[in-house]
């Protein structure tokens, strides 16, 4: 139990109060103790000075000897004179501690002795007796005239007055601290209660998350810290749910990319070992009947040439896949208007191999910084792409314009035929990726689209593909080729 938050809050608070409040009881009460002892002491020196005045005069007026002969013939009158003048009971004594004369004996009898004895030797003294509430004041000094010690007169002063305020001082202050330490002590221990709760939920909360539950929230309506600390726990929790959701969807993609890197291997190996393996098979015949067979010479020879032009053009597909290199900012501007007019006039021969045709539509001053190779290979492989994957007889839409805002190009280039879903369009431009599609030409091994990505990206452009209603369209933007002046 004294691990616990809530414990240490209410044993400490429990202990500072309790300490508190001691001490200022304790010391209360020593003030006010001194305070009537300060108080009893000016009456007394008061009640002195009264009494060796009366006491003079009444020597000066009768005009007797300054002797204790005459002290002891008038203390029976001096002492009715002060006890009516001062409220308080007088005894009259010689010099040598005899009793003259007592306005009341009883107050005197009983009691300490020990001032009487120091006024014997000259000295001013008194003592305080307390009963319950009540407290009176035994007060004796010696009786000097002319300097001379005549006698001696002793007080019996009652206190109980000022004892008894003090006391009901005492008891209200008492009950006054003791009710406010009490409601200081009840708001600690409701204000422990309101931190130590939510710290504990916020405990139990991140134990079940460390369990594996991060379904747990935190619902705190305050404004607070602890509020903006639950607050923080549950975007903390969706944070994490989201950093698992991004390692969870990045863990499938890094599956998928391995087992399309493996496909491609598999792909590549096959593709590579096929014109390798026809290629030393002519090799060899011809090594060995040299050109005995003329014929047979001239169609290995051709074999082997079609055979390498095909090896060296997926050896060049496969570096241009691993190249990203940035454009360069001295580039040079390209009008490609001009390369796709070029370029749709020279695959319009290959379109009519398959019965289908190329329909440009481009404006003038399409113009971008770029390299001319790059940009032409990008077209000639949509292109080419477009030609294989569309119907029979198909016209394909070949499109490029300024963009609404004149800082883009866009192109499109759109062709009927299969619907593709959204997984083959999210795969295509994925490096290795050949797709599920009944036709696929010889030595392709899914490199094209990923090739024209690279290059759109190097341009600093954007490439996306679409597929509805049997018509499939790949939109291309790039920069325009703007001047400081602000013309190409």
């Amino acid at each position: 139990m004294l691990h616990t938050l809530r414990s240490k809050f209410v044993i400490g608070f429990f202990l500072i109060f309790c300490l508190s409040f001691l001490l200022l009881n304790v010391s209360l009460k020593e003030y006010i103790r001194s305070s009537n002892k300060s108080i009893v002491t000016s009456d007394l020196i008061d009640l002195k000075n009264n009494g060796n005045i009366y006491v003079t005069q009444a020597f000066l007026i009768n005009h007797f000897a300054n002797n204790d002969l005459y002290f002891g013939q008038m203390a029976e009158e001096m002492a009715g004179d002060l006890r009516r003048a001062t409220s308080s009971d007088v005894s009259a004594y010689t010099i040598d501690g005899n009793l003259l004369y007592s306005t009341d004996a009883g107050k005197f009898a009983g009691r300490s002795t020990d001032d009487l004895k120091l006024a014997l030797q000259g000295k001013t003294a008194y003592t305080i007796s307390y009963k319950g509430s009540a407290g009176s004041v035994l007060y004796s000094y010696p009786v000097v005239i002319d300097g001379v010690k005549v006698g001696i007169l002793r007080f019996a002063k009652d206190f109980s007055s000022l004892y008894e305020q003090t006391g009901r001082i005492l008891n209200l202050i008492f009950y006054l601290a003791l009710a406010i330490f009490l409601a200081a002590f009840v708001f600690s221990y409701l204000l422990s209660r309101h931190i130590t709760i939510p710290l504990i939920k916020l405990t139990n909360a991140s134990t079940e998350v460390i369990r594996g539950n991060r379904n747990v929230r935190l619902a705190f309506r305050r404004r607070d810290e602890i509020g903006r600390l639950a607050d923080n726990f549950n975007d903390m929790i969706e944070r994490i749910d989201s950093q698992i959701a991004t390692i969870g969807r990045d863990r499938d993609r890094l599956q998928s990319l391995i087992e399309q890197e493996k496909r491609f291997f598999d792909n590549v190996t096959h593709e590579l070992k096929t014109p390798l393996t026809s290629i030393l098979g002519y090799a060899e015949i011809i090594r060995e009947n040299g050109e005995s067979d003329p014929a047979f010479f001239r169609k290995g020879m051709t074999h082997i040439v079609d055979e390498s032009r095909r090896l060296h053009g997926m050896v060049l597909n496969l570096l241009e896949v691993s190249r990203r290199d940035a454009i360069r900012e001295d580039a040079e501007p390209i009008d490609t208007g001009v390369l796709l007019r070029d370029l749709c006039d020279a695959m319009s021969i290959r379109a009519k191999r398959y019965k289908k045709s190329i329909v440009l539509t481009a404006g003038d001053g399409l113009v971008v910084f770029g390299e001319a190779d790059r940009l032409r290979q990008l077209f000639i492989n949509l292109l080419d792409n477009a030609i294989k994957y569309s119907a029979p007889l198909a016209e394909i839409a070949v499109a490029g314009e300024h963009g609404p805002n004149g800082k883009t190009l866009r192109f499109t280039i759109s062709n009927p035929g299969e619907t593709l879903s959204a997984g083959q369009i999210a795969s295509a431009f994925k490096p290795f990726y050949s797709g599920d599609r009944t036709f696929k030409e010889e030595g392709s091994v899914g490199l094209g689209l990923s090739i024209v990505q690279s290059i759109v990206e190097d341009h600093r452009g954007t490439i996306r593909m679409e597929s509805d209603k049997g018509r499939t369209t790949v939109y291309v933007e790039l920069p325009a080729a703007i001047s400081k002046g602000g013309e190409v």
